[in-house]
């Protein structure tokens, strides 16, 4: 009998089901955070349940709590005191494999109904999660309820559809009957079993702590594993909603809470004994290369999904809609302060200038007219303050410093420090710009994380293709962007993308940017770059993650 809650979300993973089909738009859940969508009451009960958790203890009743962890810090300023359990890494994964075979034998329509319950309930969250994650992200408002509450939680449904239809091409039960001419058939009936590979630990960042989270914490849970989510040690809150959601929905139907835990190891030595358990199957993570190709080096034992640091690129060649590039290009820069995985960071241009459908402008002159357009799109203070958010890591606050005083380029666009007046002590920044040539990489060929970008000279279009080709081979990228009016270098485009695996945007000047990615329709990552070995999401995303094992009898 099919489990009631997948019978009840079923209309739910149909949708998402067509939708990866398809490739269209879907969306399951409102980016509109307005009552219409979401109740009248909505945003003032997730404004409370947010300030609720200020100042308190995070209670998760999980087993092995040795202490607190006091390390959150917010970006804008506010003091948040809350204090998460601290729980012996040993302990949790012994939890963990004891709540296993129950949500084993649940069955992949028992798991995948209980993911849909949980992304509905986080979904009704929304306005609480984006309240946590905009004050420990740093991400602006509007973001952060996107991001941080319905995006996220489509990219998990996404991961959710993904797994169910790997799943469900492995039927339960099947006779084998093979002749044996005048002698009876040999018959045997067979059983196939989803076996959730083990423990799977998901490594939350700081930027982005449930849209980088939602999409492996569902795909191992879908496909019968527990699993053990650690967040950045400074954002923290949104993990913890997230789990002691899960959790509650867990012990609602009768399973043990357990399978979901939240871990803040007490030491770095901590953490890395946890990742290199041998009950640990599958890794997911993004964030730095160092820590990321140590997580590849020495966790053997485990699949490891990793989203690394890469050098996005831009070939600007020409245009017929000079201004709305330079509105698409200031927007993609300033947005969450180029705190974004696929923000674009080298933005490559011919040393001769480029055609536009404003004649033709010199290379001096783009990099002139795109500073001022940002310092356009950013001089009103409430829509600055809206987009830019606050810096969230002390390093990209010293790069950005650095930037300024001209140590990685010539400056042709300043930083500014402005003031929120809703947040005074929020650490707000605008874009620096930096000039350079073609064969000076030492910087602009290494990911400068943050709201810094450069305008690199080249000889010619075909050497700027070439780079960029190049660099996305070397170093990875997950995004990268052409601009021309010449279908040929359009094709070569299309050409170097293929051969560098990074997805390519073409001529963008409206309302959609480079650094923007759809559920359902496109794909963050190829997992054919040095940026990431993974994608969010496709069938390689989930179908390691459970294994069939089969067994047989005479009939």
């Amino acid at each position: 009998m099919p489990h009631p809650l997948f019978e009840q979300h079923r209309p739910l993973l149909d949708g998402a089901l067509r939708a990866i089909a398809e490739r269209g738009y879907w969306a399951a859940f409102s980016e509109n955070p307005s009552p219409k969508a979401y109740g009248d009451e909505a945003p003032e009960a997730g404004r409370a349940a947010f300030q609720g958790h200020l100042g308190k203890p995070f209670e998760l009743d999980q087993p092995g709590q040795a202490g607190w962890h006091t390390d959150e810090k917010s970006p804008y300023g506010l003091a948040l005191d809350v204090r998460y359990p601290v729980c012996d890494p040993q302990a949790l994964m012994d939890a963990a494999l004891r709540a296993m075979p129950a949500w084993q034998a649940l069955g992949a329509e028992g798991r995948v109904g209980i993911c849909l319950e949980i992304l509905q309930r986080l979904n009704r969250q929304s306005f609480e999660i984006a309240h946590a994650v905009m004050m420990t992200s740093g991400q602006g408002w509007m973001m952060a309820f996107q991001a941080g509450g319905p995006h996220a939680q489509e990219r998990g449904l996404e991961a959710v559809a993904y797994a169910w239809r790997e799943m469900s091409f492995i039927p339960a039960t099947s006779t084998w009957e093979k002749p044996q001419g005048k002698h009876p058939a040999l018959v045997m009936e067979k059983h196939y079993e989803i076996i959730g590979r083990g423990v799977a630990v998901v490594i939350g960042c700081a930027t982005f702590p449930t849209w980088n989270t939602y999409p492996g914490l569902f795909a191992a849970l879908a496909t019968g594993n527990p699993v053990i989510l650690k967040p950045h040690g400074h954002v923290v809150l949104p993990a913890a909603i997230t789990v002691r959601t899960i959790r509650a929905v867990l012990a609602e139907n009768g399973l043990d809470p357990d399978l979901v835990t939240l871990c803040l190891p007490v030491s770095h030595e901590a953490a890395h004994t946890l990742y290199t358990h041998p009950d640990v199957h599958s890794i997911d993570y993004t964030g730095s290369n160092t820590f990321g190709r140590w997580l590849l080096d020495h966790c053997r034992q485990a699949q490891v999904y990793a989203e690394l640091v890469g050098v996005n690129s831009i070939v600007i060649d020409s245009t017929d809609d000079y201004q709305g590039m330079l509105r698409n290009l200031a927007f993609t820069l300033s947005l969450y302060s180029g705190q974004m995985c696929t923000t674009s960071q080298a933005l490559v241009i011919p040393a001769g200038g480029i055609d536009t459908d404003d004649g033709h402008k010199s290379y001096e002159q783009v990099c002139q007219d795109l500073a001022a357009a940002i310092d356009q799109f950013l001089s009103k203070p409430e829509v600055a303050t809206a987009v830019l958010g606050a810096i969230q890591s002390d390093d990209t606050l010293r790069r950005i410093d650095q930037a300024a005083a001209g140590a990685l380029g010539q400056v042709v666009l300043s930083p500014r420090a402005i003031v929120n007046p809703d947040f005074p002590q929020a650490r707000v920044r605008t874009p620096v710009l930096l000039t350079c040539d073609a064969q000076d990489t030492t910087h602009f060929s290494q990911e400068q994380f943050g709201p810094i970008s450069f305008l690199v000279r080249a000889p010619d279009t075909a050497a700027a293709l070439a780079l960029v080709e190049d660099l996305t081979r070397r170093h990875g990228a997950l995004t990268w962007s052409i601009y021309s009016t010449r279908e040929d270098v359009i094709d070569a485009s299309i050409q170097s993308s293929w051969r560098a695996k990074v997805a390519l945007s073409i001529n963008f000047t409206g309302g959609v940017y480079v650094n923007q990615s759809a559920a359902y329709s496109d794909f963050h990552g190829t997992g054919g770059n040095p940026a990431a070995n993974a994608s969010y999401a496709d069938s390689a995303f989930v179908a390691n993650r459970f294994r069939v094992v089969q067994r047989r009898r005479h009939a």
